[in-house]
């Protein structure tokens, strides 16, 4: 599944675009919507981008449907329209957007292919989800399925589809099994990455235009460096 890249701006890498839709590759350290940081959030880049791109005056409608942890890339939808908005929404909620992430992790898994059902508990002090075997209070039920897609010298890509969406459950879940993702401190890994990203990416998203009806189809390229280049390898 290749993707053309439309715009490809040093601060904004322009996937799909059409009337009511506007995908884009995340870059690490990105926050999607504006958050107590006070950083500027991708959300506004991409109105500038759409409002230098048509000349339009005024304020420009920009719907945020779903966001991606900070340090983790690739792919965002964004709504161009009001009609667009509560579409993507239910199509988010009824789970018929496929999502696809890739992760490298330290440890190679269990299996070379697994269903993951935990049961997930968010602590909003330190900005961590738990990850439990049975239920616990104020828990919230997490299903992920991994497939080990490749072994390299000191790390193992697997790739991950989900079927909730909870916080951080790709970085809990994985944590929970020995796997930690490559830089996540937050969940194990023993050091950091240099641009303080973690190796996840949300590789591919599959869905039926809310609007058009059509099948839409997109995959990110992956961020520029050496780990992730073996990856393709």
């Amino acid at each position: 599944m290749a993707t053309k890249i439309l715009s490809n701006k040093s601060n904004l890498q322009v996937l799909y675009e059409d009337n009511h839709i506007i995908i884009v590759n995340k870059r690490a350290g990105d926050i999607v919507q504006g958050d107590k940081t006070g950083d500027k959030p991708l959300s506004d880049v991409v109105k500038e981008y759409i409002k230098d791109k048509y000349n339009k005056p005024g304020n420009v409608y920009l719907g945020v449907v779903h966001r991606l942890d900070r340090p983790t890339t690739g792919l965002v939808i964004f709504a161009k329209t009001s009609k667009a908005l509560p579409r993507l929404n239910k199509l988010f909620l009824s789970k018929d957007i496929k999502k696809t992430y890739w992760a490298l992790v330290k440890n190679q898994p269990p299996k070379p292919e697994d269903t993951l059902i935990n049961w997930l508990k968010k602590n909003p002090k330190n900005n961590k989800s738990t990850t439990h075997t049975k239920e616990v209070k104020d828990s919230k039920k997490a299903i992920l399925h991994y497939k080990l897609l490749k072994k390299l010298d000191r790390y193992y890509l697997l790739e991950i589809n989900l079927e909730t969406g909870r916080h951080h459950q790709i970085r809990s879940q994985l944590s929970h099994i020995g796997c930690p993702i490559k830089g996540d401190l937050k969940y194990g890994f023993d050091r950091s990455n240099k641009d303080a990203s973690i190796h996840l990416h949300a590789r591919y998203i599959e869905f039926i235009h809310p609007v058009k009806k059509e099948p839409v189809k997109v995959s990110a390229p992956l961020p520029k460096d050496a780990i992730w280049d073996a990856c393709l390898a």
